[in-house]
């Protein structure tokens, strides 16, 4: 396995494996491959590693984790124009877009766990609906500061971005349908209206106690947005919603 005390700054094969994680027959096959060679290789034939070859290969282990195949990292780190922080730069952009994606099929697969595959599709949650919804609320409360911070926070997404917030939302009101034996000012309850006004504060716009006293009401005021509720959730899901919001927000006054 080679010799496994340092010799100046230099780290032999065996400590660079402990150290990253990766077998030492890969880094093996990595300077095979010309993918990363050693920094040097004594008398003895021991591959030996200096800060600059770890640096390189943190970056094909990250490369590795976004699954670039080998071929084409070795095309990346071998061009003329490479440059290690840009690349690392490029990597964070790509692991950041890797998290939300996860996070979205969290919210997903956590929507088919509580609503069942059947009621996953959400149809009144299409495009055309939540465009609607967006004109109805403009039209009410369209020159608020809360208005202004839910087109800034939705700027940009897109149609599928919408319909996993709207299936995130909808796995809330799932919760309040497991509750619904519970007295609305049950202690479980209200911690899961916290959770709703945290939820549309951070994803919409500031959700004030007045606004979530507000969005109660309508969740019970016998339009689309309780039918939508009651649709997904079961029937007097929407009502004991607004119940618990009416304790919550009266409680708090």
């Amino acid at each position: 396995m080679g010799q496994t005390e340092k010799t100046g700054e230099l780290l032999t094969v065996s400590e660079v494996s402990r150290l990253s994680g990766v077998s030492v027959r890969t880094l093996r096959y990595y300077d095979e491959i010309g993918l990363l060679p050693p920094t040097e290789v004594t008398e003895a034939g021991y591959r030996l590693y200096d800060e600059q070859a770890l640096h390189r290969l943190q970056c094909i282990l990250l490369y590795r984790e976004l699954e670039f195949p080998l071929k084409e990292i070795s095309a990346i780190m071998s061009g003329s124009s490479f440059d290690m922080v840009q690349s690392l730069e490029r990597q964070i952009e790509l692991l950041e877009k890797k998290r939300t994606h996860l996070d979205n099929l969290i919210i997903l697969a956590k929507g088919i766990k509580v609503l069942g595959v059947n009621k996953l599709d959400f149809s009144e949650f299409d495009v055309k609906k939540i465009d609607e919804y967006e004109e109805q609320a403009k039209a009410s409360w369209g020159g608020t500061a809360e208005y202004k911070e839910y087109e800034r926070k939705s700027a940009g997404r897109s149609s599928e971005d919408n319909r996993v917030l709207a299936v995130g939302l909808m796995n809330i009101f799932a919760e309040f349908a497991s509750l619904k034996a519970l007295a609305p000012s049950d202690e479980r309850v209200q911690t899961l209206v916290k959770k709703l006004q945290d939820y549309i504060t951070e994803n919409y716009y500031t959700c004030s106690d007045k606004i979530l006293l507000s969005l109660g009401r309508a969740y019970s005021g016998g339009g689309s947005m309780q039918h939508n509720i009651d649709r997904s959730c079961g029937e007097g899901t929407a009502a004991f919603a607004s119940q618990a919001i009416e304790y919550y927000c009266g409680s708090r006054n």
